[in-house]
């Protein structure tokens, strides 16, 4: 997201000037260790890849191959036509007595070569099915009988009982694509930008780029794609993200909404309770991989390596480079309230505390009213620091604190219980939800633990959200667990007639423990150099949520589009102001498509101009159309998020019970950062950010562009279809409907058990 420009500024340390052969010399050890890396990652999670690696046989199966060798054995049938027999010649005589047992030595053995050559025949064959993309290029809702076999054949070969992991060991590698299609597809993209002497010498700068450079820096990218799995994402994790020395907070997080209407219970610690709850039950099922993998179009599985970091996960500082640290497993939560911090057990002997018993020890907590210890209140916002000044006083910290600090860091994630309320307000609809965005994008500056993979932030009001750290995972990932989590805790878990979590407290829990901070003297000026840096970036933030409910989804299907495809072309349209017609409008759509499908097939741009301009600073080989590549501002970043779980929500008797999305800060600081979301079939909701100190950006102008923008695209295709009619924004009619407290449950529904109004 905002944080990705940062490659620009890369300068790596290598070694002195001197010859090509010597100034390869780095570039080669970093390619080693990349390969290295991604063995090692192998050889850390043993059990799940043997799972993998046998997958999609189990262990199960060698025993029944076995048994099934000795069955044949015993009826005197030899289905290894005289290999074991070979097998047993050459196993050590340990006597008479022990003949049969040299038998069963033989046909043991048989049976692992024969059960580890149908294993290898499998995952060849499933990695060569993985590596067709011919259906990527299909028409939607169209499918050509090769794609149909395909498809059969992916799900023959696939099993019938798939874990998270199980296609790991099946992926194809990351292609590297034609450096020549690169940089025409490139130079393609940049033309409707540029004037036509600005287009002409950067055409120029990539000839003589194709010319010079490209084959020795596409020989590194070959040699590295054979050696690691893939030959981008370790470089884009360290350069654009460990690498960057800005503060994390609007720079590298994001945000999650709660439900957008409706807060199912308004008691802050139960809905706390149940939250944290669904979340470990969520991390329970990731242990076990009883996650299904992610299927590209329902399809082709998608890697699952991201999901290893959700929980247990914090970027630690470091002057030049932070690094993720994982834990194998963490018992305990962090808590954040007025300014002091908690640790708080998730387990008992007896296993996960349930959501009762976790209310009662946020309770504790809330109504606990020591107060905070001096510059304790604060502390958090050395995690917006930029990154080598808080590594400079983490020293210090670890020193001085190194129990209060291990007790947040190794936490299973950062629970924040926020002072004051937050969410849709029916007294000023617009304004309330443009601030309960920039409360989970930045907060107060000192509220949020911005090292955690993710922070939960729990409102006075009930309303939740999520502040979500970006290096270890991108946003599907998240979004996969929150849907999960809300829907669990609402639905599955549900509230009592009062409010409060179902069950009974448990009055034999430890009270929380507070941590205590020792923060000397030459800590404090740092703390609130940090607090000012983080409100000044704070309160530059301009966001804007607004969901557009004149049409959604469904409307886009009927007028034979993309979805996605119909609303990225509705913001360019509402960036540039131009007007489009309906044959143009439709061109463009294609033309999104088309690109969107050649990067799910590893054949799109950015990444590879990435990739070669890394080798290019390791080979200290200048190259003016890779600087100028990497040079240029991203003035409209846009994300859509996706709903990846729509089977845990009733959106038709409930819909108001659907994420609302999140959002991100703008890529660049005279630009603006944008995501959206479907939310059923008639909605969508936006999330725009971008800095007030910009003259060029306003993110309620932009929004009131966006709806102008989307109406004017859908009158082109709307040929009788009704759509509602403007009415300048969300309007307090919008709301009455979602006034009341829904019924406890209706036939064939989930229904939580109480609403309250937003």
């Amino acid at each position: 997201m905002a944080e990705a420009h940062q490659a620009v500024g890369f300068r790596p340390s290598l070694t002195s000037d001197g010859a090509e052969v010597e100034l390869s010399a780095p570039v080669l050890q970093e390619i080693y260790l990349s390969g290295l890396r991604s063995w090692k990652r192998h050889l850390s999670r043993f059990w799940n890849d043997f799972l993998t690696g046998v997958f999609p046989a189990s262990p199960l199966s060698w025993l029944f191959l076995f048994s099934a060798i000795q069955l044949a054995w015993f009826l005197q049938l030899d289905p290894s036509l005289g290999l074991m027999e070979k097998i047993k010649e050459l196993l050590p005589d340990w006597g008479g007595q022990h003949h049969r047992l040299r038998g069963v030595l033989a046909a043991a053995l048989f049976a692992s070569c024969l059960w580890g050559a149908l294993i290898f025949t499998l995952h060849v064959a499933l990695r060569l099915l993985l590596s067709y993309h011919g259906w990527l290029l299909e028409p939607h809702g169209a499918m050509s009988s090769p794609t149909k076999t395909w498809l059969a054949l992916v799900r023959i070969f696939s099993g019938r009982k798939t874990m998270l992991f199980s296609y790991q060991r099946s992926l194809p590698r990351q292609p590297v694509p034609s450096v020549q299609d690169t940089v025409r597809k490139y130079l393609e993209s940049v033309r409707p930008i540029l004037s036509d002497e600005d287009f002409d010498w950067t055409s120029v700068l990539a000839q003589e780029f194709l010319r010079l450079q490209a084959s020795l820096l596409q020989w590194y990218l070959q040699l590295k794609s054979w050696w690691a799995s893939n030959y981008v994402s370790d470089w884009w994790e360290e350069f654009v993200y460990l690498r960057s020395r800005h503060s994390l907070m609007v720079n590298s997080n994001y945000y999650m909404m709660d439900f957008l209407y409706v807060t199912p219970t308004p008691v802050q610690a139960a809905r706390a309770g149940n939250a944290v709850h669904a979340l470990l039950l969520y991390r329970h099922r990731l242990n076990r991989q009883e996650i299904l993998p992610t299927l590209l179009m329902g399809m082709r599985p998608l890697c699952s390596a991201q999901y290893e970091k959700i929980f247990n996960t914090t970027r630690i500082p470091g002057i030049q480079k932070d690094h993720i640290r994982h834990l194998r497993d963490s018992r305990h939560v962090a808590v954040f309230h007025r300014g002091r911090f908690f640790r708080v057990g998730t387990h008992s002997q007896s296993g996960l505390l349930s959501p009762r018993a976790l209310e009662q020890q946020f309770q504790r907590i809330l109504d606990d009213p020591s107060p905070a210890c001096p510059q304790e209140e604060h502390l958090a916002a050395l995690t917006a620091a930029p990154r080598d000044v808080w590594a400079q006083v983490r020293s210090s910290l670890k020193v001085q604190a190194e129990d209060a600090l291990e007790a947040v860091e190794g936490a299973a994630f950062f629970v924040s219980l926020d002072s004051e309320p937050a969410g849709l307000t029916r007294e000023d609809p617009a304004a309330s939800l443009d601030a309960y965005a920039r409360a989970l994008l930045a907060g107060r500056g000192h509220d949020r633990w911005f090292d955690k993979s993710f922070t939960l932030i729990v409102f006075s009001n009930g309303k939740l959200g999520l502040s979500v750290e970006h290096s270890w995972a991108d946003c599907p990932i998240s979004g996969h667990m929150w849907e999960f989590t809300l829907a669990t805790e609402c639905f599955q878990l549900g509230y009592s007639a009062d409010g409060h979590c179902k069950g009974h407290p448990d009055p034999s829990l430890p009270q929380p423990q507070r941590l205590y901070w020792h923060l000397p003297e030459k800590i404090h000026l740092s703390i609130s150099l940090a607090l000012r840096g983080a409100k000044t970036l704070s309160g530059n933030i301009d966001c804007h949520v607004f969901p557009f409910s004149h049409f959604g989804k469904s409307f886009i299907k009927r007028c034979h589009l993309s979805s996605d495809s119909f609303v990225q072309m509705a913001l360019q349209l509402a960036h540039f102001r131009e007007p489009q017609r309906r044959a143009l409008f439709r061109l463009a759509v294609e033309k999104h498509q088309s690109l969107l499908k050649a990067a799910m097939s590893g054949q799109g741009v950015d990444r590879h101009l990435f990739a070669l301009y890394i080798v290019s600073q390791f080979l200290h080989l200048r190259s003016p159309f890779l600087d100028q590549v990497h040079s240029e501002q991203w003035q409209l970043a846009t994300s859509q998020i996706p709903v990846q779980q729509i089977h845990l929500f009733d959106v038709h008797n409930y819909p108001d019970y659907v994420s609302s999305g999140g959002g991100f800060g703008p890529a660049d600081d005279h630009g603006y950062g944008v995501s959206y979301i479907f939310m059923g079939d008639d909605t969508i909701t936006f999330h725009i950010s971008s800095k007030k100190s910009s003259t060029k950006t306003d993110s309620h102008r932009l929004g009131q562009h966006i709806e102008d923008a989307l109406l004017d695209v859908a009158s082109l295709f709307q040929e009788g279809q009704r759509l509602k009619p403007r009415c300048g924004g969300l309007q307090e009619e919008d709301l009455g409907h979602r006034c009341g407290s829904l019924p406890c449950h209706t036939r064939g529904s989930r229904a939580p058990t109480k609403s309250t109004n937003f």
